[in-house]
C-alpha cells in the first residue's frame, strides 16, 4: 500500500481475548479536555482541505458527464430504421400521442416519457413502428427525438453514479473507476440510444441510491428539513423505478433492507448517540414508511391516472380488459357489436387469454392416455385457434320442453350447449382429463342421453364477470365463466398442445379453482343471426365512468398474469449465471448491404473486472470474518466501517438485482442485469480504493479515544470528506490501479465500437475477431 505512515496501531491488532486488564493513561484516555483536543485536531484538518477539496473533484465531474453525453449522443440518427424492440416503445409513445388504448406488460412511465418527448416536438403519432427495418425517413418520424430521451437519462446515470462515490466519500479516481466503468460499458452506451425502457429504469435506480445516501448522511439531523427532502426524494426515485418496469421492485428491496438495518441501530439501548424512547422510534419508523412506502405508491398511482387520462379511445388494447373498462373508452367498435343473446341461438365461444375457440370433432379420446390412466373415449372437446363451423354451439334451455323463442339468456341461467355439427351436447364427468389427473373431461353425448341419463351432467351455469342479477348475456362483452353445474368446476384451456390423436389443439377441461380469471371465455358472435337483422342494429352508446382503482386492479391483474405467460424460448435469451461474464448478447439490427450490425452486448474486460472483484469483496469479508473468530483485528475502525457499511451497500445492490432472476420463469435476456452491473461498478471503484490506500492515522486516534472516553466527539458526528480520509497520504497507487483498469477497458470499448454503434461497416474477418466467447454475431455475405 502506498502510505507516507503506518496506521497507529501498527499492522495487524490481536484483540484482547483474555481476562480484562485496566487500561493505562495515555493520551487517548478519557478526560474532558481529550475531547476538545480532538475535536479540535480534526476540525484544523477539515479547513485545512476544504481550501481547494472540491475543485477537482467538480472539474472531473464535468469532463465525466461531457464524455458521457458524447458517448450516448455520437451517430445517435444511425441506423435511421426501426432497431428491435424500438417496435414495442415507438408504437406505445405513438398510441399516447392518438390517445388509443394499448395493453402492455409495463408500467406506464417510460412510454410516457417518451410520449412527452414525441408531443415536445409537434408529432402526431401517424407511424405505429409495425416491423423492424421500416424507414424513420420516409415515414417522417423525429426519432432523433425519441431517441434522445433515453440518451440524456443514460448520460446522466454516468454523473450520477460519479456523485454516489463522491457523497459516499470516497476518493476522486475512485469517483473516477466507477464512473468510467459505466462511461465505456458498450451494453449501457447501446440500451440508451434507442427508443428502449432501461435507460429510464437504470436512472431511477441510480437515483435512488443516492438519494438515500443523502438521506443517510443526514441521520444526525433526523427530522430537518433536508432530511425529509432526501427522504421523499429517495421515495420518488423508487416510484419512477417500479414504475418504468416491475422489476424496479428490486430497488425497494435493496433500500428497504438498508433501512431495516438502520431502524435496528436505532431501537439498540446502547446506541452511540443515546437511546431512543419508543415514541421516538416510533416516529423514525413512521417517517421512513410515509416516505419510502405509502409517498412512492402515490406516485405509481399517478402514473397510471395519466395513462387512463391519456388514453381515452378504443384500440388494440381493449380485447384484454372487461367490458365494463372497454365502456369507458370511447368509439368501442367491439361493444357496438354487442347483442344479446338468446335461446336457441347459435354462437362461437373463444377463451379471453389463449384466444382458442370452443371447439369439437367426430374424433375420440384414446383409450389409454401414455401414463396409462384411462379415458371415457367420448367425443373430443378442444380449443381451436381458427374460427371454423366445429366451433358453433347452440344454446338450449335446461328444461327439455322449453320451446319458447325469443327469451333472454341471463346471468346465472342454466344452459345446455349443442355441437352443431356433430349434433350433440357438452358434458363434463367425474372423468380425469388428459393432461390434469385433478381436472375433469369435457366431452359430449347424444341428445337422447343429455335429456336422459346424462341431464345432470350437460348442465352449465353461465356466470357473467362481475354480473348483476338478472343481467341480460350479451355477445363480445359477455365476459363469462361456464360453471358445470352438478360439480362446480370451471370451463378452462390452456396453451400447451394435445398429442398427435388430439391434432395439436388445446385441451379443454373442468378446473376446480373457479376463481382465477383465467377461467373466463367470450360469446364472440351470435352466426345464427344475419349481418341485416334488426337485432345487429347500432344504437348510440354514451362512454361510461369506472372507478380509478377498479381499473387500476383491473390492468395490474392483466399486466401479472401475461408477464407471467412471457416464457417462450427466443433465440437470443440468457440465464443469470451467463450475465456477470458476458457468455452471449443479443442482435438488435442488421444490414447486409452495407454489412453493419448493432449487437448489444458488455463491455467484456470491464464487466470480467467488475464481476471478479464482486468475488474479491466476498473474499475480504469473509477473511476479515475469519480473523476476527481468531482474535486478529487487521482493519482499523474507519476501514472496517466502509468495507461493511458503504461497500456493502454497494455489493447489496448488485445482489438484490442479480440473485432474484434465479427464480423467474420468464424469458430473460442480458439487459436485465444492467442495474447490477452499475451496483458492481460501485464495488469495483471502492475496493480499488481499500486495496490500494490507506485512511490517515489520526482519524483512528480519534476514534480510540472516544471510544476509551465513551463518549462520541463532535467531530466524529460530521461525514468525512475523501481529503479528510487521506490527509497525508499518498493515491498514487489508487491512480495507477485506475489508470491502468480505464486504459483496457477504453480499448476494448473502442474494438467493440462497430457493434454498439451500427459502424463502420466490418468485414468477415474483423466480426471473427470479435466472436471472444462464441458471440453468434451476423456474418454480412
Amino acid at each position: 500500500m502506498a502510505t507516507s505512515s503506518p496506521p497507529p496501531q501498527g499492522g495487524l491488532r490481536q484483540r484482547n481475548v483474555g481476562p480484562a486488564t485496566k487500561k493505562p493513561k495515555d493520551a487517548t484516555s478519557s478526560s474532558p479536555s481529550s475531547d476538545v483536543d480532538i475535536d479540535k485536531i480534526l476540525k484544523q484538518v477539515a479547513a485545512k482541505s476544504s481550501s481547494n477539496s472540491d475543485r477537482d473533484y467538480k472539474v472531473a465531474f464535468v469532463v465525466i458527464t461531457f464524455l458521457a453525453f458524447l458517448t450516448r449522443f455520437w451517430g445517435i440518427s444511425h441506423p435511421n430504421e426501426v432497431v428491435f424492440d424500438e417496435v414495442h416503445f415507438g408504437k406505445f409513445a405513438s398510441y399516447y400521442l392518438e390517445r388509443t388504448y394499448f395493453f402492455d406488460v409495463h408500467p406506464p412511465l417510460g412510454k410516457l416519457l417518451f410520449a412527452f418527448m414525441g408531443w415536445l416536438v409537434g408529432y402526431d403519432g401517424h407511424f405505429h413502428f409495425e416491423n423492424i427495418g421500416d424507414s424513420y425517413i420516409v415515414n417522417k418520424v423525429p426519432y432523433v427525438a425519441f431517441r434522445s430521451m433515453p440518451a440524456i437519462l443514460g448520460s446522466l446515470t454516468v454523473s450520477v453514479v460519479y456523485l454516489i462515490m463522491w457523497e459516499s466519500g470516497y476518493s476522486l479516481p475512485a469517483c473516477v473507476l466507477a464512473s468510467g466503468l459505466l462511461l465505456l460499458d458498450n451494453a449501457h452506451i447501446g440500451q440508451t440510444r434507442l427508443i428502449l425502457l432501461d435507460a429510464t429504469l437504470v436512472f431511477a435506480m441510480a437515483c435512488s441510491l443516492l438519494c438515500y445516501i443523502k438521506f443517510y448522511k443526514l441521520r444526525h439531523e433526523a427530522f430537518s428539513r433536508k432530511w425529509w427532502k432526501w427522504l421523499i426524494l429517495t421515495g420518488f426515485a423508487l416510484s419512477c423505478d417500479i414504475s418504468t418496469k416491475y422489476v424496479g421492485l428490486f430497488a425497494f428491496v435493496t433500500i428497504g433492507s438498508a433501512v431495516v438495518i438502520d431502524l435496528w441501530d436505532l431501537l439498540d439501548i446502547k446506541r452511540p448517540g443515546g437511546a431512543l424512547t419508543l415514541a421516538e422510534f416510533g416516529k423514525h419508523f413512521a417517517a421512513r414508511a410515509f416516505g419510502l412506502i405509502i409517498m412512492p405508491f402515490i406516485f405509481y398511482l399517478f402514473w397510471f391516472q395519466v395513462h387512463f387520462s391519456v388514453l381515452s379511445r378504443s384500440g388494440p388494447g381493449d380485447d384484454f380488459m372487461s367490458p365494463e373498462f372497454q365502456e369507458t373508452l370511447s368509439d368501442n367498435v367491439m361493444l357496438a357489436n354487442a347483442i344479446t343473446i338468446d335461446y336457441y341461438d347459435t354462437i362461437t365461444i373463444r377463451h379471453k387469454e389463449t384466444k382458442a375457440y370452443l371447439h369439437s370433432h367426430p374424433d375420440r379420446y384414446p383409450l389409454r392416455y401414455d401414463d396409462g390412466r384411462v379415458s371415457s373415449q367420448g367425443q373430443q372437446v378442444t380449443g381451436y385457434p381458427f374460427n371454423d363451423t366445429n366451433n358453433y354451439w347452440q344454446i338450449l334451455p335446461a328444461g327439455a320442453d322449453d320451446q319458447k323463442l325469443g327469451r333472454h339468456v341471463k346471468n346465472h341461467d342454466l344452459i345446455r350447449l349443442r355441437h352443431v355439427s356433430t349434433d350433440t351436447i357438452l358434458l363434463s364427468h367425474d372423468v380425469a382429463s388428459p393432461y390434469y389427473p385433478t381436472n375433469q373431461e369435457f366431452t359430449t353425448v347424444s341428445i337422447a342421453d343429455a335429456y336422459g341419463a346424462r341431464a345432470a351432467d350437460t348442465l352449465f351455469e353461465v356466470r357473467i364477470e362481475h354480473g348483476k342479477k338478472n343481467q341480460e348475456w350479451k355477445s363480445v362483452s359477455g365476459h363469462f365463466k361456464l360453471i358445470h353445474n352438478p360439480s362446480k368446476v370451471a370451463m378452462w384451456t390452456h396453451t400447451k398442445p394435445l398429442p398427435e390423436w388430439g391434432f395439436k389443439q388445446q385441451e379443454i377441461n373442468g378446473n376446480k379453482q373457479i376463481a382465477p380469471s383465467s377461467n373466463v371465455w367470450i360469446p364472440e358472435d351470435v352466426v345464427s343471426v344475419p349481418a341485416d337483422h334488426k337485432r345487429r342494429e347500432k344504437p348510440e352508446r354514451k362512454v361510461k365512468t369506472l372507478p380509478f382503482l377498479r381499473k387500476w386492479f383491473e390492468l395490474q391483474r392483466s399486466m401479472f398474469w401475461h408477464n407471467s405467460q412471457l416464457t417462450a424460448s427466443h433465440p437470443y435469451a440468457s440465464l443469470p449465471y451467463q450475465w456477470p461474464f458476458l457468455l452471449r448478447g443479443v442482435s438488435f439490427w442488421t444490414q447486409n448491404e452495407t454489412r453493419q450490425q448493432i449487437y448489444f452486448l458488455g463491455n467484456p474486460i470491464g464487466w470480467w473486472i467488475a464481476s471478479s472483484v464482486l468475488a474479491i469483496y466476498a473474499g475480504i469479508v469473509l477473511a476479515d470474518q475469519f480473523s476476527l473468530r481468531r482474535g486478529v483485528d487487521a482493519l482499523d475502525h474507519r476501514t472496517r466501517s466502509r468495507l461493511y457499511n458503504s461497500t456493502g451497500f454497494f455489493f447489496l445492490a448488485w445482489a438484490t438485482h442479480y440473485f432474484p432472476f434465479y427464480v423467474m420463469g420468464r424469458q430473460l435476456f442480458l439487459h436485465h442485469y444492467l442495474p447490477a452491473h452499475l451496483a458492481s461498478t460501485l464495488v469495483t471503484g471502492a475496493l480499488v480504493e481499500f486495496v490500494f490506500s490507506q485512511d490517515a492515522p489520526h482519524h483512528e486516534v480519534a476514534h480510540q479515544a472516544a471510544k476509551a472516553s465513551g463518549k462520541k466527539s463532535a467531530a466524529q458526528k460530521r461525514h468525512l470528506t475523501a481529503r479528510e480520509r487521506f490527509e497525508g497520504q499518498s493515491m498514487k497507487a489508487t491512480w495507477i490501479a485506475t489508470v491502468v483498469i480505464l486504459a483496457l477497458v477504453a480499448w476494448c470499448w473502442y474494438f467493440f465500437l462497430p457493434l454498439t454503434y451500427g459502424y463502420p461497416s466490418m468485414t468477415v474477418q474483423q466480426v471473427v475477431r470479435r466472436k471472444w466467447l462464441g458471440y453468434d454475431l451476423h456474418f454480412a455475405k
